[in-house]
């Protein structure tokens, strides 16, 4: 038994490769010794030796085995199967005899016998009758006319697997076999039986006609039409009769298909053809008349595959009957065809079309141009089983076939279009001929843009845009699966397939449409190799400016495998691409890829992965260092501006790529001319439009940084002949201001130092006083002096380096300020463009900083309208911040006095900014005194990090300050209280003799919250308390 699995391999082309070894013999490794039991709980078997068994040897072990009832009868039967299906030689007419005969037994056992044990002893047989057909086939029909129709019913069985699988070696035992058959039908007593006598003639009339169909290619005498048919045409009249009586689906389905089988064997002779003809109505008719219509259409394609083979010629109006039945098949939205159904039918007006050319063709035209949308969707198909036929009168016909589809490209249903695509589809993979009439890529790429387009409207139902995406679905699909290693689709692809790659209405198609350029490219790479002239050669003389559109590909797409897919195409190219590119390509874009690896649109740090876009692309454009290819790329990022999605991050992405290549690009007047063509035609009032020409003036100014200062003028220029008050003009100045500070924080560090106070901070200057001066532009107007600030400082100013217009600047802040409502947004903007111009030359004055933080302070500090306090003398802002929350525009004023207090330019010492908030803190509005107090807490708190290594010194100034802040601790404000004990514990700390105050500064701030009590005496009783610990620590 372990020999026989062994042989076995539980694989029966496992076993062949094994019995092939040696002729005859078969070598057993790995095989079991010992008893083995059967699935069904017998004896145990006997153990074959597992040296070197010869075939006879292990075919003798199973009979005996069988015929001793040993272990599973089903399993012994596979196990010699597997056995003969891997034998080359042939066994002795003795153990043929003694197979067949085992066999037999079984396979007609009347009682006992199951169907598991009688179906393996008919597979036996039909192995058996690879080598030895003869004996087997004579064994068979004498047992024909036997009476026990179960037993009967496997010998039939076994005969149709013969014709199934050995249909031309039949053909000889044709006539005994089928004379035999004539017996048995005239026996036939139940629908069962009546069913495996019609299996056994459609299978025995295939293989007749596929012997007519080869000619002489058969290896034995030839047998003529009129031979056979003589011993069918009886079959065939009894079948027929026979019919009339079936009442059950699956004897009708059984009878149907050897009708067929059978006329189209009769078609062969001339007295039996009309006979046939005769028929084919009534078979038609059954389409009507039978549960499953599939039965019907198998037997239609035996009849016309015969028709197809006798090259008859068929009438109109035959022709038609068959085209209008079949193709009312393929329309029936009702019960629509299975797919195995779908395609025979197909395949039946293929043969319509081999045997009518003209005729199909016209049928298929009319239905197309006067059809309805299932008609339309049928014909389709037909004409694409047509091209996936590729028989080579189909094959000049693909042009006609492209038309005719083509009709219908524009059609609106959803189900037509689908079917367009299925023929696109086969149309390239058959061949290129019939595309040339008719762009095919096009039409791909506008059905993903037209069902993009739908979507977008949002207007759809469910069923439609389940229906629009299916169409998207598969115009990837079909492009994902084409095989471009054919050298005419390789030439309609390339240069058609490039002009996709970018534009943003096909970002969805990015993925098969990389996939399919990479499998070009390798291809043409193959092709070099071999030193073969096979196109594309190259990029530039198929398609200029081609390689832009790939290098373009990579910078707007992050998620759903976009951007890996373009990164892959680049590393398929850089031969292509730029020979500069190629090493550092091969090292960068792996790194991309891993960076991409495991990320999602939603996980993905975009503004990571944009640094490294632009890096990779600065990079490869200095590798590439050509005045003409850097052209095309801005032209090309150009174009991408007017298709990408507007409000998207491709969108933002490609104006700072586009600042990138005009940075890279040697051709100034080309520079100067895109540059101020996007500035005329922004629309600045669209925020991502403006910040869109932020990047790219500003990222141009890297490399031209005069050149950007003169557009930048130039352009401004023409807001002067406008009225300042559109919206547009102000939108527009305020977009200048922003682009000036990011101009500086890019310019080269000479030339900015050169000319940042003529032509940036004048320009600045000038800009903001020429305009409106709403919020929007002093936010633009302080944004830009913090970058200039900034950018100065970047620099690294050296000490002759002076900001003249430094006072002018600061002024101007300062009105901003004064200016603008209480916690205005521009407030703390303001003050930290103070901050950064702080630390510029020249050096201020000690009464000039006193002089800007008071002003900063009035319009900071200071309540300006009475109308903002409510009842308890607070500010709207005020009481809406909690005690501990900083207003931001306070947070930002003392940041800024703390600057100052600390910065080498500005002389300011820490009894200045006490005596400027001095006025605050005693100020009869209690929401002064508690912003007075927010500040101090900010002021006192930089001064606390800073003087770490002074605590324990006396101050001068130590007394004065804990005198102003001790009454506060009882003000009427719960929240001037509580920043004023704040206040007390950053100055305990800063000024105390001792130094081990922290169990007194934790008293203090566990009092502090005991500040928020509503009576007078508990308010007096803590402050006390407060007094107390001040003392102690002071001590």
């Amino acid at each position: 038994m372990g020999v026989l699995r062994a042989l076995r391999g539980g694989d029966r082309h496992r076993a062949q490769h094994h019995a092939c070894q040696h002729a005859g013999f078969f070598t057993c490794v790995g095989a079991q010794s010992g008893p083995a039991r059967g699935e069904d709980g017998g004896k145990a078997a006997g153990s074959v030796p597992v040296a070197i068994a010869t075939f006879a040897t292990v075919v003798t072990s199973l009979l005996n085995r069988l015929q001793d009832a040993e272990g599973s009868r089903a399993e012994t039967y596979r196990e010699l199967e597997s056995v003969l299906w891997g034998d080359e030689s042939h066994l002795q007419s003795s153990e043929v005899d003694r197979v067949i005969a085992v066999a037999l037994e079984d396979l007609r056992a009347a009682q006992g016998g199951t169907a598991s044990v009688r179906t393996a002893a008919s597979d036996v047989l039909v192995a058996l009758a690879r080598s030895h057909l003869c004996d087997v086939v004579s064994a068979l029909q004498g047992h024909l006319k036997a009476l026990e129709e179960t037993s009967e019913e496997f010998v039939l069985i076994t005969l149709r697997n013969l014709a199934t699988r050995y249909a031309l070696q039949c053909v000889p035992f044709a006539a005994t076999t089928l004379s035999a058959l004539r017996g048995v039908l005239s026996e036939v007593g139940s629908g069962r039986m009546l069913c495996a006598v019609c299996g056994v003639l459609e299978q025995w009339c295939s293989g007749i006609s596929m012997y007519f169909r080869e000619g002489e290619k058969g290896a034995f005498p030839r047998l003529g039409p009129a031979q056979l048919c003589a011993h069918i045409y009886p079959l065939f009249c009894y079948v027929s009769r026979k019919r009339r009586c079936c009442e059950e689906e699956e004897v009708k389905q059984a009878v149907l298909r050897a009708m067929g089988a059978m006329m189209g064997v009769l078609l062969h002779v001339e007295e039996h053809r009309e006979h046939a003809w005769e028929h084919l109505l009534w078979l038609l008719h059954q389409y009507r008349e039978v549960w499953d219509p599939f039965g019907v259409t198998v037997s239609l394609g035996y009849f016309l595959g015969a028709v197809a083979d006798i090259q008859t010629r068929v009438p109109r109006a035959r022709h038609l009957a068959i085209a209008t039945a079949v193709h009312q098949q393929l329309c029936d939205e009702m019960e629509p065809p299975s797919p195995e159904h779908r395609a025979e039918l197909c395949r039946c007006m293929v043969l319509q079309a081999r045997i009518c050319p003209e005729e199909t063709i016209e049928f298929l035209y009319y239905k197309l141009r006067n059809g309805s949308k299932a008609d339309r969707v049928a014909a389709v198909a037909v004409l694409q089983a047509l091209v996936r036929s590729d028989a080579p009168d189909t094959r000049e016909k693909l042009p006609l076939f492209a038309k005719l589809v083509q009709s219908v490209c524009h059609d609106p249903a959803a189900q037509v279009r689908r079917a367009v695509l299925h023929f696109i589809g086969e149309l390239l993979r058959s061949s290129a001929l019939g595309c040339s009439a008719w762009d095919v890529v096009g039409h791909l790429f506008s059905e993903f843009s037209r069902a993009s387009g739908r979507l977008a409207m949002g207007n759809l139902s469910m069923v439609k845009a389940r229906e629009e995406r299916a169409v998207q679905s598969l115009c990837a699909h079909v492009l994902g699966t084409l095989d471009v290693s054919a050298g005419a689709v390789a030439k309609l692809l390339w240069p058609k397939l490039l002009w996709y790659v970018v534009p943003a209405k096909y970002t969805g198609m990015l993925v098969p449409l990389c996939r399919c350029l990479r499998s070009l490219a390798e291809r043409r790479d193959r092709a070099e190799q071999e030193q073969e002239e096979a196109a594309p050669e190259a990029l530039e003389s198929e398609e200029p400016g081609g390689e832009q559109k790939v290098v373009a590909a990579v910078a707007p797409h992050a998620g759903g495998g976009r951007g890996a897919a373009a990164l892959q195409l680049l590393q398929a190219l850089p031969s292509t691409i730029h020979g500069a590119v190629g090493a550092k390509w091969a090292a960068d874009i792996p790194l991309l890829l891993q960076h991409l690896a495991g990320t999602t649109a939603s996980s993905l740090d975009v503004a990571e992965w944009e640094s490294l876009l632009l890096k990779f692309l600065q990079t490869s454009l200095e590798l590439i260092a050509s005045e003409a290819w850097t052209v095309g790329l801005s032209q090309e990022l150009s174009r991408q501006l007017g298709s990408s999605p507007r409000l998207s991050w491709e969108k933002r992405f490609l104006y700072k790529a586009l600042g990138t290549a005009l940075a890279a690009c040697g051709c100034l007047h080309h520079v100067q001319e895109q540059t101020l063509e996007h500035l005329k035609a922004a629309n600045f009032l669209e925020l991502w439009q403006a910040q869109g020409m932020v990047s790219v003036v500003s990222r141009c100014a890297e490399s031209h940084f005069q050149l950007a200062l003169s557009l930048v003028k130039e352009f401004t220029g023409t807001l002067k002949r406008k009225k300042s008050k559109a919206r547009r003009t102000r939108a527009t100045r305020a977009a200048l201001l922003v682009m000036y500070g990011r101009m500086a924080l890019r310019a080269p560090r000479e030339q900015l130092l050169a000319r940042v106070e003529r032509d940036v901070v004048a320009n600045v200057l000038q800009l903001y006083r020429e305009g409106c001066q709403d919020a929007q532009l002093k936010l633009s107007l302080v944004q830009s002096v913090t970058e200039i600030s900034l950018a100065i400082q970047a620099a690294g100013a050296g000490p002759r380096f002076e900001l003249c217009c430094k006072r002018e600047l600061l002024q101007t802040l300062l009105e901003v300020i004064q200016e603008e409502p209480q916690e205005s947004p521009v407030h703390p903007r303001a003050l930290m463009a103070m901050q950064q111009l702080s630390k510029l030359k020249p050096r201020l004055s000690r009464e000039e900083n006193c002089h800007l933080l008071a002003q900063c302070c009035q319009g900071i500090v200071c309540l300006r309208r009475p109308e903002q306090m409510d009842r308890r003398g607070q500010t709207a802002v005020a009481a809406s911040c909690p005690p501990g929350v900083q207003a931001p525009s306070l947070r930002a004023l003392g940041q800024l006095m703390g600057a100052l207090l600390w910065a080498e330019l500005a002389p300011i010492r820490f009894e200045d900014m006490v005596q400027v908030l001095r006025r605050w803190l005693t100020s009869a509005h209690a929401c002064e005194r508690e912003r007075a107090l927010q500040v101090c807490v900010q002021v006192l708190g930089s001064y606390e990090e800073r003087c770490e290594h002074r605590r324990g010194r006396a101050c001068e100034w130590f007394g004065s300050l804990a005198g102003l802040l001790g009454p506060l601790t009882c003000d009427t404000s719960a929240a001037s209280r509580w920043w004023a004990v704040t206040c007390l514990g950053h100055l305990l700390r800063t000024g105390a003799e001792n130094t081990d105050v922290a169990p007194w500064t934790n008293e203090i701030g566990r009092l502090r919250e005991r500040l928020s009590a509503v009576t007078s005496e508990s308010l007096l009783a803590t402050s006390t308390n407060i007094a107390k610990a001040r003392v102690r620590v002071g001590r």
